[in-house]
């Protein structure tokens, strides 16, 4: 886990994006999280318990993660078709 600080010498978190590797501060990424009862979901506050992954706010990044198994494999899990469809939707609002 990265940090960087602002002026007030603040910690701002850092996380890395699956798809191109970029290291950005936190808010800056969707995360994308594997829980136990709901599947894989967007957590928009990225507080929701369970395993995480996060992904840059770009097309091109969630081409990418949804490419191939890329973010099944950093999430742990095998994708149903709903986890799919929801992630796809999401896509395209961006």
């Amino acid at each position: 886990m990265k940090t960087s600080s602002d002026e007030k010498g603040k910690r701002i978190p850092e996380r890395t994006c699956v798809a191109c590797r970029q290291v950005k501060p936190k808010r800056e990424l969707v995360r994308i999280v594997r829980t136990a009862s709901a599947g894989v979901t967007i957590d928009e506050k990225g507080k929701q318990a369970g395993r995480g992954a996060y992904l840059c706010r770009t097309k091109r990044c969630w081409n990418e993660g949804l490419k191939g198994s890329r973010l099944e494999y950093v999430l742990r899990t095998t994708f149903t078709q709903e986890d799919r469809q929801r992630l796809e939707d999401y896509k395209g609002k961006l």
